[in-house]
This record gives C-alpha cells, sequence and structure tokens, in this order.
C-alpha cells in the first residue's frame, strides 16, 4: 500500500475534484452487470468517503477501492474502481490457519488472525472437513491426508468469527467440498459471511476425496463432479439475482432468492483441482485456482498448461487467478526461494502454510509468519 501513496493522493485530487455523483454514474453499467443496480439509486444524492480509498491486488491488475454512500441509510457500498490493468512486482500474500496445531482457545484463534493482518499478509485460509474417518479396516484405495485425530473447526462458523475480530484480512475458503453441501445454504452462508465482513469473501471450492464424508452427509459421492458445476452455476445466479427461477439437473429453485445479497455480487468463486481433468474444470468455471504447484520447472509447465486451458476455454488469462502454497519448512532461506520462484512464475497470490513445521504453540507459528514477512520480497 506505502508504495502506492503517491498514485493514492493524485487519485484522491482528482476524485475529490470530480464530486462522486460522475463516478457513481459511470459505474453503474458494471453495477448492472453484477446485479447491483438496485442498490445505487441514480436519483439520490452520493458522497465518496474518500479517506477510505485503498488498493486492491486482483488477477487483473491493481484496482482502487472505494467506498459510496448513500446518506438515506442505504450505504456504504464498497466499490472497486479500475484503475489500470498492469501488474506490479508484489502478489497477495496469506496464510494458511494450522487448523490441528493451536488448539481450540478462541483466544489463541483470534491472536493468530489479528497477528496475520497486523503483519501485512493479505487473507487467511481455512480448509472444510466435517468429519474425520477412522482409517484402519479401510480398503486399500483409500489413503486419506486427514483422520477422525484430526481437528478442523467449520469453516463458515471459523470465519463469521474471525470477521469480527479482524478489518481487512480476506476470508479464503481453501477450499469447501461444495458437492457434500446443500449449494442454497452455501450461497445463503456465504453471502451473510460476506456481509458481516464487508465483502472479505473469497469462496473456494472442490469435490474432495472422502467418500466417508459424503455418506455421513447424506450425499451423493459417485456424481459430485458433474454436480459442482452446476451448483457454481447456481451460486452464482442466487449471489447476484433477487429472485432465481432455476430448473436443473439436481437443482429446482422455484422463484426465490437470498436477502441479503453478498456485497461482492458475485463472490470470487476460486477451486481446488490436482488431477487434470479438475484443473481443466478450473480453467472453464473458477475465477481462480487454488493450485498444489511446486516451485520449480515442472510447476512452471503446470501453470503454463493451466494457462492454455484458460485459453481454450475463452477466457483471459490474467484474469484468473492462481495461488501458490509455500511450505515453512527448512530455513527461512528456502521459504523466501520459494517464494520468489512463485512470483517469478507469475502466481497472483501465495499463502504460507507453517502447519507441519514442527512449531510449538501459536507464538511459534506467529514467528515464522513475522520471519517471513521480513524476509521475503513479495509483499
Amino acid at each position: 500500500m506505502d508504495g502506492h501513496s503517491t498514485e493514492r493522493r493524485d487519485f484522491l485530487k482528482q476524485i475529490t475534484a470530480l464530486g462522486a455523483a460522475p463516478i457513481v454514474a459511470s459505474l453503474q453499467p458494471d453495477l448492472a452487470r453484477a446485479g447491483q443496480k438496485s442498490a445505487y439509486d441514480p436519483s439520490a444524492r452520493f458522497e465518496l468517503k474518500v479517506t477510505e480509498v485503498e488498493f486492491l491486488r486482483t488477477p487483473r491488475g491493481r484496482q482502487l477501492m472505494a467506498r459510496v454512500y448513500q446518506p438515506q441509510g442505504a450505504g456504504p457500498f464498497p466499490t472497486v474502481l479500475d484503475l489500470h490493468g498492469c501488474h506490479d512486482a508484489t502478489v497477495r500474500v496469506g496464510v494458511v490457519y494450522p487448523h490441528q496445531e493451536i488448539g481450540d482457545d478462541p483466544a489463541r484463534i483470534a491472536a493468530f488472525a489479528q497477528a496475520a493482518e497486523d503483519l501485512g499478509y493479505a487473507h487467511i485460509v481455512a480448509y472444510d472437513h466435517v468429519v474425520g474417518a477412522d482409517p484402519t479396516n479401510r480398503p486399500s484405495w483409500w489413503k486419506g491426508a486427514y483422520t477422525n485425530r484430526d481437528s478442523f473447526h467449520e469453516p463458515f462458523v471459523l470465519f463469521g468469527y474471525l470477521a469480527a475480530v479482524t478489518k481487512k484480512l480476506e476470508l479464503a475458503f481453501g477450499i469447501v467440498i461444495l458437492p457434500q453441501r446443500q449449494t442454497v445454504l452455501v450461497a445463503k452462508q456465504a453471502a451473510t459471511l460476506d456481509v458481516l465482513s464487508r465483502g472479505r469473501v473469497r469462496l473456494g471450492a472442490g469435490i474432495g476425496w472422502n467418500h466417508v464424508e459424503y455418506e455421513a452427509l447424506g450425499m451423493n459421492w459417485r456424481d459430485r463432479a458433474k454436480r459442482i458445476e452446476e451448483q457454481i452455476e447456481v451460486l452464482r445466479l442466487l449471489w447476484t439475482q433477487e429472485l432465481v427461477d432455476y430448473t436443473g439437473r439436481w437443482h429446482r429453485i422455484d422463484r426465490a432468492g437470498i436477502k441479503p445479497l453478498p456485497v461482492q455480487r458475485p463472490i470470487p468463486l476460486w477451486m481446488g483441482a490436482d488431477e487434470e481433468v479438475a484443473v481443466k474444470r478450473v480453467a472453464r468455471l473458477a475465477d481462480g485456482w487454488f493450485s498444489h504447484l511446486a516451485p520449480n520447472e515442472e510447476g512452471r509447465a503446470g501453470l503454463e498448461r493451466f494457462r492454455g486451458y484458460v485459453r481454450e476455454a475463452g477466457r483471459d488469462p490474467a484474469r484468473v487467478g492462481v495461488e501458490g502454497r509455500v511450505a515453512a519448512t527448512g530455513s527461512v532461506d528456502e521459504w523466501v526461494r520459494q517464494a520468489e520462484v512463485f512470483r517469478d512464475m507469475g502466481m497472483t497470490h501465495l499463502e504460507l502454510r507453517t502447519a507441519g513445521s514442527g512449531f510449538r504453540d501459536v507464538d511459534a507459528h506467529i514467528d515464522a509468519m513475522r520471519r517471513f514477512k521480513e524476509s521475503a520480497p513479495v509483499f
């Protein structure tokens, strides 16, 4: 943010001189496409609170966000204004919430998120597992990454809590196992969280690996890959339209909608994927990819394949984000090396994963975040 202070100051002079009305008027086409037209009454008097202007890092480049106020009590509404489409040298850097390693004390959970925000991290990533399975006496092909002994907080509830104790930190689901959940309920939960966090939600979705969870939640395991595509369509409709009339293979919505709608219309929807068929699905459908690419030539080649799939889908790769993961194992120099490689590959987002590194308590996790922030030239 500080590196853009001169550019921000110049832009503030421009919008102050113009007044809010021309800016709001210029936004109407974009707002209408996003389903937000009703939130902005062009006949009403608007104010632009210029003290709440900041630069955002997005897959499309640098953008400027202001808050437009409608005095009749209907605002404020966060509004993203395109400044220019060029990319600078930085990426959006977040942290992974260490589910299994900092315990269940709400104070420690809040301390981790608040430290991330205070240190300048852009987002916090949380995983999703509703139940864990006992691995004993399973089929030979069942090789779960987590079991019933691993602790996971339900991510919507966790982020509802963190939204109340942070101010700017983006709340990134990485990922929700979408086909084992009811689509309309997820739309409602995500929209409510987006409203209460003032537009800080990024919903990651994936199909998961554990059939035991699907069975426990009463959902079909076998059709999950096809079903998630329809789920994504339904989510975006519910996030952008006051009334939805939809008939699909798995969903019927008879002239119904959620209220309130989210601040972001639609909420950014990313996907996680490893198998090539799933990576192609991300390229067709998602706003971004939570990748497991390695910071090496193999990872670089995988990223180029993904960008090729995005182009094959008729989309611009510059508008589709990609997040890489830096593991806080080994020396800090190794963490920095991974981050620099990811940056040079063209990643739009990074996440630091402190879990699995032997840190003994929440203070040690926070210290790792601090050391990475002080050393890695990606912030």
